[in-house]
């Protein structure tokens, strides 16, 4: 079937584009440390053979930053680099890579005396400088701290798209707009509806979806399944990375996950209700069992 998309505008990761039309795009992450750059190199390329759009990789120091720009000499794989606490590292890093994250939360672990909308401003110089896209990824567990105090300590919805938006507003306002968030939690059902609310207020603004910290396969699967379901069904979604605890070796099945879901959720092959919103039916039908003396059910099924 034909899923609904929500009009989010088009985004340029290096040789793919999300957003609008677009696929939805698959992504994962290395889990090699950067500096062993035989290691992540091997890793990126093996995700990437699977079938991965992009591939991010942490950078958490000017070690990370120069392995990194041997990595990107022996891939071609679209690359999103994630800054962790040290935002400076960005002009280090943006012109080895196709896009930027950056946690808001994380920006007032370095030069707390700065706001931190001249720390967003000179991500966004250097992203537009390099040729770069920019996620802004919100977190359960890294929530802007300044956001957090300002709501009952019981929601930790609210806060989380506060700071979603209030940084949406303030890239819009410097005029860079090759932007994508995300909001993850680990569980599900917060996933869903952060994702719901953000979207309602800024249908334009691609989102990448993920559940944090899922766990191991399959209950890792399970779980952002679960979320993926509601939300990609309704046109909520425009990437997306399923998040395993798995060997190096096996960081493929991000991907093979991902994809799996993405054509089950097409196909109507769902393990949760969904409203897809379309004129089909719900059917109702009785398993079978040794109460029954009508056999209709039974025919209706062959």
């Amino acid at each position: 079937m034909d899923l609904p998309r929500n009009p989010t505008r088009a985004v340029r990761i290096g040789s793919i584009t999300i957003g609008k039309e677009h696929p939805i795009a698959v992504q994962s992450m290395t889990a090699t440390h950067t500096t062993n750059i035989d290691a992540t190199v091997q890793q990126v390329n093996e995700i990437a053979a699977a079938g991965a759009d992009v591939i991010r990789i942490a950078v958490d120091s000017k070690q990370d930053a120069a392995a990194l720009a041997e990595i990107r000499k022996q891939t071609t794989a679209n690359l999103s680099v994630d800054l962790q606490e040290n935002y400076r590292l960005a002009e280090l890093v943006a012109p080895h890579v196709d896009k930027v994250r950056y946690n808001p939360g994380h920006l007032y672990h370095h030069e707390r005396e700065k706001p931190w909308q001249d720390k967003v401003r000179y991500l966004a110089d250097v992203a537009r400088d390099n040729d770069c896209a920019i996620r802004v990824g919100v977190n359960c567990g890294s929530v802007d701290p300044d956001k957090k105090e300002k709501f009952d300590p019981a929601d930790s919805i609210t806060p989380m798209l506060e700071s979603a938006w209030e940084h949406c507003d303030f890239l819009d306002s410097v005029g860079f707009t090759r932007y994508a968030v995300s909001l993850k939690d680990s569980d599900p059902s917060k996933v869903i509806e952060v994702n719901r609310r953000f979207a309602e207020r800024r249908p334009d603004v691609p989102l990448h979806l993920g559940v944090t910290e899922a766990g191991m396969p399959p209950d890792g699967i399970i779980k952002t399944r679960i979320a993926f379901e509601q939300l990609i069904s309704t046109g909520i979604g425009d990437t997306i990375r399923v998040s395993l605890t798995v060997p190096n070796s096996r960081k493929a099945e991000e991907i093979d996950a991902g994809r799996k879901i993405l054509a089950d959720i097409a196909s109507g092959r769902v393990r949760s209700f969904v409203d897809y919103g379309l004129p089909t039916l719900n059917i109702i039908s009785c398993p079978s069992c040794s109460r029954v003396e009508n056999e209709a059910f039974i025919d209706l099924a062959q």
